[in-house]
């Protein structure tokens, strides 16, 4: 989803650099997506961008308004407690199904993951809430490749490809705010991590439950469901 594919189509590359652009917040909520500038922009005929626009329409990254063209997708405290929810439906489904079918080969791509994401946690906590935008961007790519590895083993493709959508949504609520909830969150994964090793599902999904709640909390306090709930 996040991840950087030189070798794709100049149409899979530009339909996921719109993508990456919305969930990372260089194209904002309610944004007109206005097709010649676009076109301009991205260097793809217009034929292709709105092809594009309504692949990402049909997952909910933009909005189609008839007549009036195309938008990003607006944002809300009620879409992110919805979009919460879901992740955690999808994510603690494939985690149970990714447990039981891991083998060493996973469990190592796992810690690699988290290597890689622990080494960039350090270097944006050092620099506290004034995180550069492509530090920032390694970061949450980081994050979402750790989360991946923990389900990769997931047998079943529809749903990997699901939680894929939904953790982009959810991941788009998290840019759009400069304060990081830090050490609390990097624990967190360090938990998630020994849960893997152990093969231990129930620890594993009370972790993620108090991970995702956690961090919607930060984002809109008002209204957050507790991880109790």
């Amino acid at each position: 989803m996040l991840d950087k594919d030189p070798d794709g189509s100049v149409g899979e590359n530009i339909h996921r650099q719109i993508r990456n652009d919305i969930i990372f917040g260089r194209l904002l909520p309610g944004q007109k997506l206005r097709l010649e500038p676009m076109r301009q922009a991205y260097g793809i005929s217009v034929a292709t961008l709105r092809e594009i626009l309504s692949r990402l329409t049909a997952v909910g990254l933009v909005t189609a308004e008839g007549q009036k063209g195309f938008s990003v997708a607006p944002a809300s405290e009620c879409d992110l407690m919805e979009v919460s929810e879901l992740r955690i439906m999808l994510e603690a489904k494939a985690l149970k199904d990714s447990f039981a079918h891991g083998d060493l080969n996973w469990e190592a791509n796992v810690v690699a993951a988290h290597y890689k994401l622990e080494s960039v946690e350090a270097k944006v906590f050092a620099q506290k809430d004034d995180i550069p935008p492509d530090l920032r961007e390694d970061w949450k790519r980081y994050d979402w490749q750790f989360h991946r590895a923990l389900i990769q083993a997931c047998p079943s493709k529809n749903l990997l490809d699901l939680h894929a959508i939904v953790f982009g949504k959810f991941l788009r609520y998290q840019l759009q705010t400069k304060t990081i909830r830090g050490e609390i969150a990097a624990d967190e994964h360090r938990q998630l991590l020994a849960a893997a090793k152990a093969r231990d599902t129930e620890a594993a999904i009370a972790i993620l439950k108090q991970h995702i709640y956690g961090s919607a909390a930060h984002l809109a306090p008002a209204g957050t469901p507790s991880a109790e709930d």
